[in-house]
């Protein structure tokens, strides 16, 4: 699913053999939690959550890494249903805060997590979040 994830948005995506020996790898440790929706034994969404360390207050940041729902099952509930069970995880594993980084453009995703309570302007501020990445040599 996360290959089809990737090659949906017209992601640069490594093999979906690479992908699952990293998703094996990932799933081994503690700080990681994944949700599998299903129907009827099939998959029909996924969402993976991180869990790091925080310095501005006790218990872990869970950061959402990737939400994905079959395309022709969309608006149906099944991504609200893995994000409140992602919440639910990440708060009984002492996580207060939930960070997802969305494409600008990507205004449907931002709609759905606007809907749930995300914000990208913090109370108090009129001034957006962003997120920069960078290489790291």
């Amino acid at each position: 699913m996360l290959w089809d994830f990737n090659t949906e948005f017209e992601t640069e995506t490594d093999d979906a053999d690479v992908l699952a020996e990293r998703f094996a790898r990932l799933l081994a440790l503690p700080e990681i939690v994944a949700v599998l929706a299903e129907d009827g034994g099939d998959p029909v969404g996924f969402a993976l959550v991180s869990l790091r360390p925080a310095i501005w207050f006790d218990g872990p940041v869970a950061q959402l890494e990737e939400l994905y729902v079959v395309p022709s099952l969309r608006s149906g509930g099944i991504g609200s249903q893995v994000l409140d069970l992602c919440r639910r995880l990440a708060r009984e594993l002492g996580s207060p805060e939930m960070h997802i980084n969305v494409d600008e453009v990507d205004v449907d995703t931002r709609r759905f997590y606007e809907r749930h309570g995300f914000v990208n302007i913090e109370d108090g501020v009129d001034y957006r979040m962003l997120c920069y990445i960078g290489p790291t040599d």
